[in-house]
């Protein structure tokens, strides 16, 4: 499986046969453009993601929620590939904003599984990250068409999910935000965890170690991939930095996740930006 990552929480799978895109997120506004203006996507960044990194085959695109920075350029990946969008009802107006037709709309259903060529997607109910000042609209919704431009306030959370995804070779948990639901991943497995990380250097000694439990040991990674830890206010044709540090410090996080890996014998795997791997 060659999966590219582009920052935040995009990831694209590629299985050599069919593509399946989780969030989509290229532009990347300023802090100041996040609090005072409007924004719509920017295509050039947009294309040239397209272009260096072929989305030619792409299936389907999932959504894990409807802040910008993980759905505000879904649209206009959608229009270009003719891709299958499966997300909340947010992220169906998020579409319909963009002029994406009906019938390339699937509103999916937490404990749902949906199959896209040899991909088994199975959608579960997650919980966002403790609000911030950038994001207190947890559990706020997108009830309307959200046309671009649009103020990036505008993109409510509108519901989190996680995503367990199998395939005829491994399996893959994708979860985006440093949170838990007790006993929500029992029975879950996968051989690589994308591990959502924003907020790790913030939590206390008690909250880490629950939220490592109620992930990692449930889950039994061979592979550990951090998500989230890069600055999205940051463009992605400049170089990859950190989180800004009133928001979290991302060295801090790497270095609890590399102590925590190192304790229990699980490779962990930093991949920058706009790279792509193979496992």
């Amino acid at each position: 499986m060659k999966i590219t990552f582009f920052g935040t929480t995009t990831l694209l799978f590629d299985d050599g046969r069919d593509q399946i895109l989780f969030d989509v997120h290229f532009t990347r506004p300023s802090l100041p453009e996040y609090i005072f203006g409007s924004k719509a996507t920017d295509t050039a960044i947009a294309e040239e993601m397209m272009r260096k990194h072929p989305m030619d085959r792409l299936r389907a695109i999932f959504i894990s929620h409807t802040h910008h920075d993980h759905v505000m350029d879904m649209p206009f990946v959608a229009e270009k590939t003719g891709a299958a969008v499966y997300g909340s009802s947010s992220a169906m107006n998020v579409a319909r904003g963009g002029g994406i037709p009906e019938e390339q709309l699937k509103e999916f259903k937490a404990g749902e599984t949906y199959e896209v060529g040899d991909y088994s997607v199975k959608v579960l109910t997650s919980l966002h990250s403790k609000p911030t000042v950038l994001n207190n609209d947890l559990g706020e919704t997108i009830d309307a068409p959200l046309v671009q431009p649009a103020r990036l306030r505008d993109y409510k959370e509108g519901g989190s999910y996680d995503f367990y995804v199998r395939t005829k070779e491994k399996t893959y948990l994708i979860r985006p935000s440093f949170n838990y639901i007790e006993g929500q991943l029992d029975g879950y497995e996968a051989d690589v965890l994308f591990l959502g990380v924003a907020g790790l250097a913030k939590a206390d000694e008690e909250t880490e170690k629950k939220f490592f439990m109620e992930t990692v040991e449930k889950v039994k990674p061979q592979v550990i991939i951090p998500l989230h830890w890069d600055n999205f206010f940051s463009p992605l044709d400049r170089p990859v930095i950190g989180m800004p540090k009133f928001v979290e410090h991302t060295e801090t996080v790497f270095f609890r996740l590399a102590q925590y890996c190192e304790a229990h014998d699980i490779s962990c795997l930093v991949q920058i930006p706009r790279t792509s791997i193979e496992l």
